[in-house]
């Protein structure tokens, strides 16, 4: 123990959650106080977002509020969740690479072929130099330990699809930061309760927590010179975050198995429901694009917020008519925990596309 520890022991206060809390507040305000900052700079040098075709904005906003995350995330996480970046070497690296590939696709707008080569690049350090991996599903499809190889190419694809497939649900006002604190909450609660060796990951989220809350109160605000996007340097930080938490929730399950110690068979499901909302929204533009013959690359508006906002909802609305959908799926995942592994997918997936078809059939019984 160091002084402050044994310092806070000896006056019954416990260390862990005096990191929990001063991590939140100063994670809070960090990004509360950056984001003005960041605004008037991209006013006065004309760091906008262009609305476009498939934009959901009628007038040019800032869209770097990425900067403010990555800030508060850069500066909280070392000092109050610094046992990751001892058991993971090439966390903070990846922080910065994203960040620089972010900022830069922000001002300059990157080609999709650099963005995906460093997304590439952090997802290998991390698999391969920090070992965060998938290496069991649990008798997924029949399938329990998974061969060394095909688990690190498994475990780098599941990053840099998770990466893109969170960046494409930043379509509009609130969606990605809601999206973030309720997946947040739900994996920082999860690793509370499976122990104190996860001490550093319930502090990691509960930053990603309050720099996000943070980040929404200018990017729901109503104040034309106040409101702000995080831009591909918020949503790619995110993004690769949401799937490192994922990757060691299931990560969790493999190290204590032969251990006293609560074993959850439905993992890798419960995993997926928990990440459900951009692997459902990326397969159904996927299959809507194979539908009519486009190539699945082709930007269009057919995301789930795209469809809502067609209907005429506003897009505080369509964000938490998506929040609250999803939660009705961690709620059914939750309760259905122990049911068999590959029926408990099958439900999730099917509960999943039925949201997202649900606009689609509305916006054509409405037309």
């Amino acid at each position: 123990m160091n002084n402050i520890e044994l310092f806070l022991v000896s006056i019954g206060i416990s260390f862990f959650y005096f990191k929990l809390v001063l991590g939140f507040v100063f994670s809070f305000l960090i990004t509360f106080i950056s984001i003005p900052a960041i605004i008037k700079i991209s006013r006065r040098k004309n760091l906008m977002d262009e609305p476009g075709s498939r934009s959901s904005h009628l007038r040019k906003i800032p869209n770097l509020g990425g900067i403010a995350i990555f800030f508060s995330l850069g500066v909280c996480a070392p000092i109050f969740a610094y046992e990751l970046f001892d058991r993971y070497k090439f966390l903070f690296a990846s922080f910065i690479i994203l960040f620089f590939v972010g900022i830069m696709d922000d001002i300059m707008v990157l080609r999709a072929y650099k963005k995906l080569l460093a997304q590439a690049l952090v997802s290998i350090l991390m698999v391969v130099g920090s070992d965060v991996r998938i290496r069991s599903i649990f008798g997924l499809f029949g399938v329990y330990e998974i061969n060394y190889y095909i688990s690190i190419a498994f475990s780098i694809l599941t990053f840099i699809i998770l990466i893109n497939a969170f960046n494409l649900i930043d379509g509009i006002d609130g969606l990605a930061g809601s999206y973030t604190i309720a997946t947040s909450i739900l994996f920082g609660i999860s690793f509370f309760r499976l122990g104190p060796a996860n001490d550093p990951l319930v502090i990691l989220c509960a930053i990603i927590i309050a720099a996000s809350f943070a980040f929404l109160f200018y990017n729901l605000s109503n104040k034309r010179n106040a409101k702000i996007f995080m831009g591909d340097t918020g949503s790619m930080i995110l993004g690769f975050l949401l799937a490192f938490t994922g990757i060691s929730f299931i990560e969790i399950f493999i190290q204590k198995r032969d251990e006293v110690f609560y074993h959850l068979q439905s993992a890798p499901v419960i995993a997926v429901a928990i990440l459900i909302l951009p692997i459902i929204d990326t397969l159904m533009v996927i299959i809507t694009r194979i539908y009519h013959g486009k190539s699945i690359l082709s930007p269009d508006k057919n995301h789930i917020h795209h469809k809502l906002v067609n209907l005429g909802l506003t897009h505080r609305r369509s964000t938490a008519y998506i929040i609250g959908y999803y939660l009705i799926i961690i709620a059914v995942a939750y309760s259905l925990r122990h049911l068999n592994v590959n029926y408990l997918l099958i439900i999730i997936l099917f509960i999943g596309f039925l949201g997202a078809y649900l606009p689609i059939f509305l916006l054509r019984f409405k037309n």
